[in-house]
């Protein structure tokens, strides 16, 4: 290996350790986020290029589907950095922000190491991955890669599995938004003015201005600062009243808006949304990092806390497996590999742009989890878990409270047990910014912003993850009736995406999801770790090479212990004993937790046997780049 690899790569893990050794004793919120630019600068400049150049062997004179099909609704070549924008839009929905502050019960420590550390090593590789094998078989999910990689039994048992997790994931996300947006007029005004805004940018770089996309941006922008100024006036108006909706309106409203971004054209509304979205992701990340850097806030909350062995008020299980299923997206996640092997692949114009669009979105959603991570341990910690527990709960901690009862006046509302960790995030980011010399006094504006933010950052995974549910369900439809696979029969798609929309519309209206959340992160987290799987066997298939293959392979059996345990554990102790005293909620969790853990059991088996046929010189390679 060259010096030139060699020294940088040395001094940055250096610097790594040295900020980490110094948080012990110094936990400043600066050091955090050194800790985490080295490692992730070593992960994306030496790493990911060391993936993208032996063990996938990126080629840019390969025609990718986009280029191949180009039939202006899905599969469409787009620009690196639109691209880009979609990807980490519809990839990072609510877990970089919630997962990281609901784990800080256990101390900042462990979210700090999983979040940096499993992005570099394990999520971002499986994005990276994920998203090249179905851009070279043709933009195949996940199921249809599994099918062919592995065996046809394997194939239909990812398809089950995957849009079960989808249908209950995208009725999980949507919780979130309802949440957000319900009676709040600012939210619902700028994350509604988007929607027009997308469809200006949509036809602009496609029809107007084909490929001008500088000035499709600059526009974008500049009327998306327009809409969040709009959004921020109309409260107090007479113009409240028609956009403050209820609950209920609210979750008619976001299935019936994922039906049609589901349906229409790529480029008219999803991909410029999205894309537009990302510039408001990732400026309010960089703001939020540039208020830490001039308020220097110190982490309140310990490096470790007494709950990491469980019991703790808000999770309530051990910091092994839980803080591994609690932080999904930011660290590893299973929603991405649908996002993967989904809308992206079918939009990418360059194969050697995979590693920009999968491995860097990846690290840089860590780097917004490790920001809210930051966001909730600034808090004073009887403050964190006034906010995080209920009132009951609360005071059997035995904890006081310092300045929450102050910052729910300055915001307007009572944060005291409000539960989730959507609030606390808002809280803790309002709190550094209102450190932040000219902007003090303003801490109310900016709860409210953030509010608004999160409902406009979980919606583009809604969006983005209801037209992957449609891909689903065509292909699996397509097994009994083939004219579902035929991408251009408009009946099949409209029936498709009605139905996937309709699916968890349906459990959100009724809020029986609620019911099933608890075993949310397991089951995201099992998807993982079988994409892993299946990366594994195609590595393994077409390098004969175990090194390369353990990119993949060390991570997904760190995945199937993570996984496997969690699902047992959450049967063993939560579930099982809820459907003993007769509770549906109890009964309905149990079976699907046992049927998620055995196909679970199937993937990793099946592929253990495909590997060993490939390494005894048994199993005929196949190309994946046809």
């Amino acid at each position: 290996m060259k010096m030139s690899v060699v020294l940088p790569v040395v001094l940055l893990c250096a610097l790594a350790l040295f900020a980490l050794s110094f948080l012990m004793s110094v936990p400043s919120a600066i050091l955090l986020l050194v800790f985490g630019f080295c490692l992730w600068a070593v992960g994306y400049r030496y790493y990911s290029a060391w993936l993208a150049a032996k063990v996938m062997c990126l080629d840019a004179g390969r025609e990718t589907p986009a280029c191949k099909i180009n039939d202006g609704r899905d599969y469409v070549p787009t620009n690196k950095y639109v691209l880009f924008g979609h990807q980490f839009a519809a990839i990072a929905g609510a877990g970089p922000l919630i997962g990281p502050v609901l784990a800080a019960q256990w101390g900042f420590m462990p979210g700090l190491l999983w979040i940096v550390l499993g992005a570099v090593i394990a999520g971002a590789t499986h994005d990276f991955v994920v998203l090249v094998l179905s851009v070279r078989q043709g933009g195949l999910s996940i199921a249809e890669i599994a099918r062919k990689e592995i065996s046809t039994p394997t194939g239909r048992v990812m398809s089950l599995a995957i849009f079960l997790i989808m249908v209950l994931t995208l009725a999980g996300l949507s919780i979130a938004v309802v949440n957000a947006l319900k009676g709040s007029p600012w939210g619902t005004v700028t994350v509604g003015l988007t929607i027009p805004i997308a469809f200006l940018m949509g036809f602009w770089m496609f029809h107007f201005r084909p490929g001008k996309i500088g000035e499709a941006s600059l526009i974008g922008v500049i009327l998306l600062f327009v809409a969040t100024w709009l959004g921020s006036i109309v409260p107090g108006t007479e113009f409240a009243k028609y956009f403050t909706y209820s609950e209920q309106t609210m979750k008619i409203l976001l299935p019936t808006y994922a039906f049609f971004a589901s349906v229409l054209p790529v480029w008219m509304l999803l991909l410029p949304r999205d894309y537009l979205s990302s510039y408001m992701k990732i400026g309010v990340a960089v703001a939020i990092a540039l208020g830490v850097l001039i308020a220097h806030p110190m982490l309140q909350m310990p490096p470790f806390t007494k709950f990491i062995s469980g019991g703790g008020p808000i999770i309530p299980g051990p910091l092994f497996p839980y803080l591994f299923i609690t932080i999904a997206c930011g660290a590893i996640s299973g929603f991405h590999c649908m996002v993967g092997t989904g809308t992206t692949p079918k939009m990418l114009s360059c194969e050697t742009d995979a590693r920009f669009i999968g491995y860097g979105a990846m690290i840089m959603e860590s780097f917004v989890a490790a920001l809210a991570l930051i966001a909730a341990c600034v808090l004073p910690v009887g403050d964190y878990f006034a906010i995080n527990t209920a009132p009951a709960v609360f005071q059997k901690l035995g904890m006081h409270t310092q300045q929450v009862a102050y910052i729910s006046q300055l915001v307007g509302e009572n944060l005291v047990g409000r539960p989730g960790g959507a609030v606390s995030l808002a809280a803790g980011i309002a709190y550094i910014f209102d450190n932040v010399p000219f902007l003090t006094g303003m801490m109310g504006y900016w709860y409210h912003f953030i509010i608004m933010f999160e409902a406009m950052f979980i919606l583009s995974a809604v969006d983005a993850g209801t037209r992957v549910g449609r891909y689903l369900l065509q292909e699996f439809l397509g097994i009994f009736v083939p004219k579902f696979k035929d991408i251009h029969w408009n009946f099949g798609i409209v029936l498709t995406g009605f139905l996937v929309s309709f699916f968890w519309g349906y459990l959100l209206y009724s809020g029986n999801v609620s019911t099933i959340w608890p075993m949310f992160g397991a089951s995201n987290q099992l998807l993982a770790c079988l994409a892993l799987l299946i990366a594994t066997t195609e590595i393994l298939r077409r390098t004969r090479k175990i090194s390369y293959s353990l990119v993949t392979m060390i991570p997904g059996a760190f995945m199937v212990t993570i996984t496997f345990t969690a699902a047992w554990m959450n049967f063993a102790n939560i579930f099982l004993p809820m459907a003993q005293k007769g509770n549906v909620a109890g009964v309905i969790n149990a079976f699907l937790s046992i049927l998620l853990l055995a196909m679970g059991i199937w993937v990793l088996f099946d592929s253990i046997r495909v590997w060993l046929k490939i390494l005894s010189g048994s199993d005929a390679v196949k190309s994946t780049s046809d």
